[in-house]
């Protein structure tokens, strides 16, 4: 064999490559692109540059590029291990986050720029790349403040926006219970004052030592509880921010802000049973004009009303209705009565419609939820605003009460004391025992006689049960427990003031007044009469 018919030696060797790596690391690494964020101006400018001709040029990279710069959201992770345990998550302590951030905004301008149907594209990312819930509220607080950033420059996503992050803050205050929030801070605050105890025996402490030290009273000490106060102070803040422009109410950004964040509400925060503060966005943004409130009030009254919703529903905005009501200080007297005409028109007609058909009316909820709903709506209402209606003039307000025809409520067949929380009922009925406008006690008393099954115990003797909450009650506005967020809602909210009328309760050792506390949420209703007072507070309070 001749060696000049071989290519073999007369071919010089083909140049190789080397990746460092495996060929997978290198495409995925090809995937990112260069580390660009944080890098000079000159680099940060250049890169632009890229992206912008890249996405213009060939749109198929269009949602690797999104996805590149929406994974810069959130700080970067940090690989922490201690004593075998992998803690890693965000870095907290770079300073150059607020730079980040800006630079890729300006990409993402920049691609929305060249490529107008950016947006069609980005939502879907946005919600792949949403942290989990138990990430750090450092975490979950860049990312949501960088989506609504987002929805300011490309308006168009902003209502799927806030329903992204709305219904991620939902799982977490459903997963946390008033009472759960409630214990941490007990057991945190004695945890604090048994440290505080020993140091003080230990030390001579300086009153000024621990002067510039964070104070710790603004984190909540449940950890589920302190993210979501994280996340509610940001949505308070974009909603201000969004609504006011140099100090005065924008008008019409409030308005179609109002508009985004009701159909939110309709989709997911009204069906959500158990949340105890989210909804309270609404709450907060209804204060800034009474014609907010007012439209807000005549939303969830069509739905209390409307034949087409869902009982389940129907009842839920019967709860929220009676409970903002009652608990928004800035709602005035002439609204709250012009709610309650409604609200009793409609009761007194169903009353009408049932005595009517000639059929024997009975106390069902599955039949008439709406129904109980609305007469527990004016019960609540009335426990809460009836001396602001009496304050004015004691002989018009009588007056008014007296039209409001109560009695005929709480004497109808449907018999709505029997159904609703004991609490309201009990606190109802001295109420109206003391102006003259209903007489309650004996209703109460029969159908505690009627109604409570009794059951033989087996430790011998017999034990009464009953149904605390038999209408299932939810007051979504009961006292707000998360801290920073809580500072705007403070002024606007309508505490439980004790009753400083001796004649309401009997004189039975009840307790003392507790300090910055809503006694009405600890159910220290007047226990007259025999009745039970029972916490009308949100759903795990009453189980």
């Amino acid at each position: 064999m001749e060696t000049d018919d071989l290519d073999f030696l007369n071919t010089p060797p083909v140049k190789t490559v080397r990746f460092g790596g495996s060929v997978a690391d290198s495409l995925a690494k090809h995937k990112h692109r260069i580390p660009w964020v944080g890098r000079s101006q000159a680099v940060v400018e250049e890169y632009m540059a890229f992206l912008s001709n890249l996405v213009s040029a060939q749109t198929v990279y269009l949602c690797a590029c999104l996805k590149m710069v929406v994974s810069h959201f959130t700080p970067k992770r940090v690989t922490i291990c201690e004593g075998g345990v992998d803690i890693s998550d965000s870095d907290d302590e770079d300073d150059n986050l607020p730079r980040n951030f800006n630079q890729c905004h300006q990409a993402l301008q920049l691609i929305t720029k060249y490529v107008p149907s950016t947006s069609h594209f980005l939502m879907p990312i946005l919600q792949e790349n949403f942290p989990f819930i138990q990430k750090s509220s450092r975490t979950l607080e860049c990312y949501v403040h960088n989506l609504l950033r987002v929805a300011v420059y490309i308006p168009s996503i902003r209502r799927s926006v806030l329903e992204l992050i709305i219904g991620q803050m939902l799982k977490l205050d459903v997963s946390v219970s008033r009472t759960d929030i409630e214990e941490a801070e007990e057991t945190a605050v004695q945890s604090q004052g048994a440290e505080t105890q020993m140091e003080e025996g230990l030390f001579d402490m300086d009153e000024d030592v621990s002067a510039d030290q964070p104070s710790s009273t603004t984190v909540m000490a449940h950890p589920v509880a302190e993210r979501l106060d994280t996340l509610m102070a940001v949505l308070m803040a974009y909603i201000k921010d969004t609504c006011y422009v140099n100090g005065s109410l924008h008008v019409e950004r409030t308005k179609e802000l109002y508009k985004d964040l009701l159909s939110v509400f309709d989709k997911l925060i009204l069906p959500t049973h158990a949340s105890c503060h989210v909804q309270y966005i609404l709450f907060y943004l209804c204060s800034f004009r009474l014609a907010l409130a007012e439209a807000f009030l005549d939303h969830l009254w069509k739905i209390l009303q409307s034949l087409s919703q869902p009982a389940i529903l129907r009842q839920a905005a019967g709860g929220y209705l009676g409970s903002f009501l009652a608990r928004a200080r800035f709602i005035p007297v002439l609204t709250v009565r012009a709610c309650l005409d409604l609200l009793l028109s409609w009761i007194h007609h169903y009353i009408d419609d049932q005595d009517s058909s000639g059929r024997q009316a009975c106390c069902d909820i599955n039949l008439h939820g709406p129904f109980y709903t609305a007469c527990q709506a004016v019960f609540y209402t009335l426990i809460f605003r009836h001396r602001a209606m009496l304050e004015g003039s004691m002989k018009k307000g009588l007056e008014y009460l007296q039209s409001l025809n109560l009695e005929r409520i709480v004497m109808c067949q449907l018999n709505p004391l029997k159904v609703c929380l004991p609490s309201v009922t009990s606190m109802f009925a001295a109420i109206t025992r003391k102006y003259q406008v209903a007489f309650c006690y004996t209703i109460i008393e029969r159908n505690n006689r009627h109604v409570l099954p009794v059951v033989r115990s087996s430790a011998g003797g017999d034990s009464v049960t009953t149904n605390t909450n038999p209408l299932d009650s939810f007051f979504p506005f009961d006292p707000y427990l998360l801290k920073r967020s809580g500072h705007p809602i403070e002024p606007l909210y309508q505490v439980w003031e004790e009753m400083a009328d001796t004649e309401l309760f009997p004189a039975t050792g009840q307790q003392g007044v507790r300090d910055e506390e809503d006694d009405f949420l600890y159910g220290e209703t007047p226990q007259t009469e025999g009745i039970v007072g029972m916490t009308p507070s949100s759903y795990d309070s009453n189980l």
